[in-house]
């Protein structure tokens, strides 16, 4: 009997071990947000199995979670986000980044689920951002707070990795330039500094280049 070849990014041990192996190959940038002045927050790209679709049989496809913020929120009301949060004193940036995780869809991982972390990203709003990634185990339910998350979006892998998705642009506030994502799970895009982490995700994790994204600046909306 023939073999189904695998799909590039169905949610699968080879894909797993295939991320965690070029995010352990690669340098993470740290910063001290204290020196820069920044409060620290940490953010999870948990990667999780999707649903199968009558398009996509068999395995089910790898991919992330993605929230929008209720609008009432005093800091940054109605964007589109990570799960994560502030990093509360004596805590790692992996304990944060997991409790937040939990606290906002009800997704409990251990430590053993981080697979990797990414360059820490300074934003105009006065946080510095670290990034780690998580697999999800296959089954994993998630149950967004309706005090922290207005909805939640289930994002194929797959749409990161369009040579579409990114769109770069400048604004007149500064000579640095602007990053967003197009993902069509959204039908629209998700902008900077959410989409600088999911784009050096896009390029360390799943395409194996070593990009670095801290010139990328923020829209100007995003900056309070």
């Amino acid at each position: 009997m023939r073999e189904t070849p695998q799909r590039p990014w169905a949610y699968s041990d080879e894909l797993r071990k295939s991320i965690e192996a070029r995010l352990s190959g690669f340098d993470v940038v740290r910063r001290d947000a204290t020196a820069l002045g920044l409060k620290s927050a940490a953010v999870t790209i948990v990667i999780v199995a999707l649903a199968e679709t009558a398009e996509a049989p068999g395995e089910p496809s790898a991919g992330f979670l993605l929230t929008a913020r209720p609008a009432k929120l005093r800091a940054h009301g109605g964007q589109l986000a990570l799960p994560g949060g502030r990093v509360e004193a004596g805590e790692s940036i992996e304990a944060a980044a997991l409790r937040e995780l939990a606290e906002e869809l009800d997704i409990a991982l251990p430590e053993t689920a981080i697979i990797g972390r990414l360059d820490d990203y300074a934003t105009r709003s006065g946080y510095l951002i670290s990034p780690i990634v998580a697999w999800a185990p296959p089954g994993t339910v998630a149950v967004p707070s309706n005090v922290e998350v207005a909805r939640l979006y289930r994002i194929p892998i797959a749409e990161l990795t369009q040579p579409d998705a990114p769109e770069f642009f400048e604004i007149e506030e500064s000579d640095r330039p602007v990053i967003r994502l197009f993902l069509p799970t959204l039908g629209g895009r998700v902008n900077a500094p959410t989409a600088a982490v999911l784009y050096q995700f896009r390029e360390v994790a799943l395409e194996g280049r070593a990009t670095r994204v801290d010139h990328f600046d923020q829209p100007v909306w995003a900056w309070q």
